[in-house]
C-alpha cells in the first residue's frame, strides 16, 4: 500500500477595511510573550501560531487605491490593476482542485467614487488580470453551491451538464467569428474566449470531482446554508469562515480570500452596544477619545472573528498536523491609521506554519519603508512560483521570514 501524499500548502488572505488605531495595535516588545496590545488580545490563545509583521508599506492613497494594491502591490490606476498574489498562486495550484480559488465576502459593492476610481473596486482584493477583478461571493448558500452542489445534488449536476453543452456551442461560434474579425476585435474576442474557457474548466472539474469523504470531516458539515443574507453580522462572517475551512478541508480549493467587509465600509456596529458612528466615520477619529474607543472596539471585534477562524483551522486535523499547520494565512488592512489613510507600517499578521516553512510566535521587523510587494514576492516564491520581481514593482525577497 502506497504512502499517503502529504497535505498541500494552502494560501488564505483576510482583508479588514479602514485600518486600526496604532497605539492599540503596535507591540511594545520584540516577542509575543508579553501581554498583547488591546486589538490583538483576542488572539492570545493563538500567539504561538502568529507572526506579526512590521514596517511594510502600501502604495497609493485612499480606500480604493490601498484596497486594490493590497495583493497586487500596484493598485488601480485608470481602472487597471495587476494580477493579485492569490491569483498568481491559483495559476499554479488551480488545476489540481475543483476551484482555482474562492473569493468570499460579507458586504455588497457600493456606488460612488474615491480618488477618481469607482468605490466598487474596493469590494475585492482579487484580480486575475489587469482589467478583471473577482467579486467575492457574499451569500453563504451560493458559496456552498459553488463548492458542493454538483457533487451532492443530481439536479444540479444535470444543470451543469446542460450549461457545459451550451458553452461548447458558444466556443464553436466564437472561433468562427474570430476568423472573420480584425486584429483589435480578435484581441477582445480572445479575452472573452478565455473567460468562457475558465467557466468551462470549472464546470468540467465540478462534474468529475468526488463527493468529499475526508474521514476527519463529518458529513453533517455539508448541510446547505439557508438562502439569503444572514442579518446577524457575526453569524454571517463566521459562516463564511466555516465555508472557507470546508473548502480547504475537502481540497476543493487551496486559495481563498475573504473580505471581512467592503474596503470602504460604512457599516454600523450598534449591535456591539454604545457605538454610534459607522465604521468609516469612526476611523477618522481625529484623536477624539470617544471615537478612538469605538474604533478600537470595532477593530477588536474583527480580531475576535479572526480568532474564531484560527480555532477552526487549528482543530481540524489532517495527516501530520492540522489545517492551520499546512496553511499560510495573511490577515491585514490596506492602511495603518484610518484617520489619515496612512499607508505605512501596515497592520499585518501571518498565521500558520506553511507546512513547516514558517516558524511563528514572533515579531518580524523589516527595514522601515519596505514595500508590501516584498511580502508578495516572498510568499509567491514559497508557493513555488519562479519570480524575481512582483508585478514590476522591483520587489525583493524578505530575508529570514521563512526557514
Amino acid at each position: 500500500m502506497g504512502e499517503t501524499a502529504p497535505p498541500p500548502l494552502r494560501f488564505v488572505c483576510l482583508f479588514q477595511p479602514n485600518g486600526v488605531f496604532p497605539p492599540a495595535w503596535d507591540l511594545q516588545a520584540p516577542t509575543l510573550d508579553a501581554e498583547l496590545p488591546p486589538i490583538l488580545r483576542p488572539l492570545t490563545p493563538h500567539r504561538e501560531a502568529l507572526t506579526v509583521l512590521k514596517n511594510l508599506d502600501n502604495t497609493g492613497f485612499g480606500h480604493v487605491a490601498l484596497t486594490t494594491a493590497f495583493l497586487t502591490g500596484v493598485g488601480v490606476k485608470d481602472r487597471r490593476n495587476a494580477i493579485s498574489l492569490d491569483q498568481w498562486i491559483a495559476q499554479r495550484t488551480g488545476e489540481q482542485t475543483l476551484l482555482p480559488s474562492l473569493e468570499l465576502g460579507t458586504e455588497p459593492p457600493r456606488p460612488g467614487g474615491d480618488g477618481g476610481q469607482p468605490i466598487a473596486y474596493a469590494n475585492t482584493i482579487a484580480w486575475n488580470s489587469p482589467s478583471t477583478r473577482l467579486s467575492p461571493e457574499i451569500i453563504p448558500q451560493a458559496a456552498f453551491d459553488r463548492l458542493f452542489r454538483t457533487r451532492i445534488d443530481p439536479a444540479a449536476r444535470r444543470a451543469a451538464e446542460q450549461r457545459l453543452s451550451v458553452i461548447d456551442l458558444v466556443l464553436d461560434d466564437a472561433k468562427t467569428l474570430r476568423r472573420q474579425a480584425g486584429l483589435a476585435d480578435q484581441a477582445r474576442l480572445d479575452e472573452y474566449l478565455e473567460s468562457v474557457r475558465s467557466v468551462e474548466r470549472q464546470l468540467e472539474r465540478s462534474l468529475t470531482a468526488a463527493v468529499p469523504e475526508n474521514g476527519a470531516m463529518p458529513r453533517a458539515d455539508l448541510v446547505r446554508p439557508l438562502a439569503g443574507m444572514p442579518q446577524d453580522r457575526q453569524a454571517h462572517l463566521r459562516l463564511m469562515m466555516d465555508l472557507l475551512v470546508l473548502a480547504l478541508q475537502t481540497d476543493s480549493t487551496r486559495v481563498v480570500t475573504l473580505m471581512t467587509a467592503h474596503g470602504f465600509s460604512r457599516q454600523s456596529f450598534a449591535f456591539l452596544g454604545g457605538i454610534t458612528s459607522d465604521h468609516h466615520g469612526m476611523s477618522h477619529h481625529r484623536n477624539q477619545p470617544g471615537l478612538v474607543s469605538e474604533y478600537t472596539r470595532v477593530c477588536t471585534w474583527f480580531m475576535e472573528q479572526f480568532a474564531y477562524l484560527l480555532e477552526r483551522l487549528k482543530t481540524t486535523p489532517e495527516a501530520g498536523g492540522t489545517l492551520l499547520d499546512h496553511s499560510l494565512v495573511l490577515y491585514g488592512c490596506g492602511m495603518k491609521d484610518g484617520n489619515g489613510h496612512v499607508p505605512r507600517d501596515l497592520p499585518l499578521l501571518l498565521a500558520g506554519k506553511a507546512c513547516g516553512a514558517l516558524r511563528p510566535g514572533k515579531l518580524y521587523t523589516a527595514p522601515p519603508g519596505t514595500p508590501l510587494s516584498h511580502l508578495h514576492l516572498t510568499i509567491a516564491q514559497q508557493f513555488g512560483l519562479e519570480m524575481t520581481d512582483f508585478n514590476g514593482t522591483g520587489a525583493e525577497r524578505l530575508g529570514g521570514l521563512f526557514a
